[in-house]
């Protein structure tokens, strides 16, 4: 029945988005068909080839125990505060967001030296070979295996004013369908495995490609770029100034997020109680208006109200609310639930989303603003379907 309820969600999935697509005539059914292939192939290898089981293991185990490091400056700034055994408890802003700090100084050096860019590009070369897409659109697209939904387009900021609307598309998908590596830290102190979200962040690539495709097919002249060049150095003089300024820009992400933590969960509680007064609550009609998502990813009982409930507000909310309401179950739940309900949320596509990616990538190219706020919604909904669509192919291939 679980096989069902997954193929039938993938379908469901695709015809919502072919119902918002700007030109449904063009929507090639080549390229969804192969971003479903390349997915499941992608899946399957991950999950029951002995190698790639092996090889996602061995880069859980390493991210981990990098992000393990992260304890001995935290340590140092907050003392006791740090442990989350002391009387205090734990703190979700040192035990969590301080490791945002952390990995962003990390990603930093790693974009200063050219490592990563070096990898992103030899990884879109490689999708946009199997998904047939131009270079640029394609290197975004992998790029947001590593990078935030602002971060990501700096890249090719001086490609953007000469990519077609489709290839824009690509770019709010990906962003908005992936997460940054500065805030993994993040979720896996909120309790959700380090495992579990590399997953979701191999698959953002082809589903993002996948689903921008439908959105919007490729129907006008596209621009040959060429060989990408990206500015590694930015304005840093040397490694220690790349540190510095990935932890400096890791402190305004951490106190973000908290800052936007504090105020989603004091709105919720403020809606809750006006709800209050007629016996319902926020929780109780995302998880009724979402349940029908729940049991198309194969979820069973409670967990199929519950799944709603995390996949609503991780939409109307955002991701970090979910996966904190995430993490105080996890554990609880069998592998396959727990992995799939971690691929669902994982993403930034939610509201807010939709502002911060018109005026970062709007500051980065004026001339596309009224492109990019013309876009933005049914990019948020493309986001969200590549996180849905990607976790009903993992549920699939767990099934096996």
């Amino acid at each position: 029945m679980k096989l069902i309820l997954n193929i039938l969600g993938i379908f469901v999935i695709l015809f919502l988005m072919w119902l918002l697509s700007y030109k449904k005539k063009d929507v090639q059914i080549k390229i969804v068909i192969k971003g479903i292939v390349v997915e499941l192939i992608v899946a399957f290898i991950l999950m029951k080839i002995p190698a790639g089981r092996a090889v996602l293991g061995a880069m859980s185990d390493g991210v981990t125990k990098v992000l393990s490091y992260a304890n001995d400056g935290i340590e140092f700034v907050f003392g006791s505060l740090s442990d989350p055994t002391a009387p205090t408890g734990s703190i979700m802003a040192i035990q969590t967001f301080a490791v945002i700090i952390f990995v962003s100084a990390l990603f930093n050096v790693l974009y200063y030296l050219g490592i990563l860019s070096v990898v992103i590009k030899y990884v879109g070369k490689f999708v946009g070979k199997i998904m047939g897409t131009s270079q640029v659109e394609t290197f975004v697209a992998a790029a947001n295996m590593f990078l935030g939904q602002s971060d990501s387009p700096i890249l090719i900021s001086k490609y953007l004013n000469r990519m077609t609307d489709s290839e824009i598309m690509v770019v709010l998908v990906s962003g908005m369908g992936s997460m940054s590596a500065n805030v993994l830290g993040g979720y896996m102190g909120l309790g959700i495995p380090m495992e579990y979200l590399l997953v979701a962040s191999v698959m953002v690539p082809f589903g993002s490609i996948l689903i921008s495709k439908i959105l919007l097919p490729q129907t006008e002249e596209v621009t040959e770029i060429g060989d990408i060049k990206i500015d590694n150095k930015g304005d840093n003089a040397n490694v220690l100034a790349a540190l510095t300024e990935g932890g400096a820009t890791g402190l305004q992400v951490a106190v973000s997020i908290a800052a936007t933590i504090m105020v989603m969960i004091s709105t919720v509680a403020l809606i809750n109680g006006v709800l209050g007064i007629f016996g319902l609550s926020l929780q109780q009609i995302l998880g009724t208006l979402f349940a029908p998502l729940g049991a198309m990813l194969g979820m069973e009982g409670e967990y199929i109200k519950q799944a709603g409930q995390l996949l609503g507000s991780k939409m109307v909310l955002n991701e970090f609310v979910a996966f904190a309401d995430l993490g105080t179950v996890i554990k609880s739940m069998d592998y396959r639930t727990g992995l799939v309900m971690t691929v669902a949320l994982s993403g930034f596509a939610n509201v807010g989303s939709m502002g911060i990616c018109v005026s970062a990538i709007g500051a980065l190219c004026p001339e596309k603003r009224s492109v990019l706020a013309r876009l933005a919604p049914r990019a948020m909904l493309g986001g969200f379907g590549v996180s849905v669509l990607s976790a009903m192919v993992v549920g699939i291939i767990t099934l096996f």
